[in-house]
């Protein structure tokens, strides 16, 4: 990237927001195309986001199909860029993290800082995108939902707590099957307000429970948070809701306008603050899997109490698309 011969090659951006922009690029000696995120490190707001993707990904010691992988993440002050690693000792990364901690900026001001995240190309654009682009299909509607499922059990078992699951933080790679029909793979991505729950302060050694680490900062996407978001005090289960949130618009193309952009999109109000909306399952289609139904119910629980922890959730979406005999529509 800053370098006499750089490692990638940016070939157009593809993505751009106030957090950072996206580009389709290509490493140089392979020709793989991969997609590279340069952030702004100009702001504590953005740098605390930045690293917040950095630890979730990089904390994963395996991959999983269904969740972007973060192949490398490069540092650079002006001219200088350096391979960043989780715990590192440099006095760039320690700089950035005391700007995280603090809240203000830690390191010359006058010095331009950027991270690189070098992760997935995914070809397919997000998940609103591929589906409000083609006409329902049974058959990826149980496909995304054995993909997300298996997405969040991976998160979970491994401490991750996303906090903004929503259509637009999933991304799309087109594949084929051996016969050539479109195969996509959903990529859980966009990990900048995600929570890494520690060890157990009373024995170390345990591994965290994703549900039992509570967490007061309110964070992530109206039309896809839970109530006890909007509270202050919640846990994993938070993921949950907003995942049957995101199978319940797609099972029924349940869809809003977003003021700002003009876009439709996949999702809906269920609980907005204390406001309480009265949830009619199914509410388009004349009928529903009384499996899938009982399980969206649940799903989008007041309480979360009430909702399947993701494990549950994985192994219950396996049955129902068992139960789903007509793969043709």
């Amino acid at each position: 990237m800053v370098s006499s011969q750089p490692k990638y090659e940016l070939i157009q951006e593809v993505g751009r927001g106030s957090y950072g922009v996206v580009y389709e690029a290509s490493v140089r000696r392979t020709g793989v195309r991969v997609a590279v995120k340069k952030i702004r490190c100009h702001s504590p707001e953005n740098v605390e986001l930045a690293l917040r993707e950095f630890w979730a990904l990089s904390s994963i010691q395996s991959q999983h199909p269904n969740v972007i992988h973060l192949k490398e993440c490069v540092l650079q002050r002006d001219a200088l860029a350096q391979r960043m690693s989780h715990g590192s000792g440099s006095s760039l990364y320690l700089e950035l993290v005391e700007t995280s901690l603090k809240g203000e900026i830690a390191f010359d001001a006058r010095s331009a800082y950027y991270l690189w995240f070098v992760m997935d190309f995914c070809d397919g654009g997000d998940m609103n995108a591929y589906l409000l682009s083609r006409k329902p299909s049974r058959k990826t509607n149980t496909s995304f939902m054995l993909q997300l499922g298996s997405a969040l059990a991976f998160l979970h078992r491994n401490q991750i707590i996303h906090r903004d699951l929503k259509p637009d933080n999933i991304l799309i790679s087109q594949g084929r099957t051996a016969a050539g029909s479109p195969e996509p793979t959903l990529k859980v991505a966009d990990f900048g307000l995600s929570k890494v729950c520690s060890a157990s302060g009373l024995n170390p050694e345990e591994p965290a429970s994703v549900n039992k680490c509570f967490l007061s900062t309110a964070c992530g996407t109206d039309f896809y948070m839970a109530p006890e978001v909007w509270e202050g005090h919640y846990t994993a289960k938070a993921d949950i809701f907003a995942l049957g949130v995101i199978i319940w618009a797609m099972v029924e193309r349940i869809t809003f306008v977003d003021v700002g952009t003009q876009k439709e999109l996949l999702g809906s109000y269920v609980q907005h603050g204390e406001e309480i909306m009265e949830l009619h399952i199914p509410a388009r289609k004349k009928s529903m899997n009384p499996g899938m139904k009982q399980l969206i119910r649940e799903m989008l629980s007041a309480n979360p109490q009430e909702r399947p922890d993701a494990f549950e959730l994985e192994l219950r979406l396996v049955r129902i698309a068992c139960r789903e005999l007509d793969w043709d529509t």
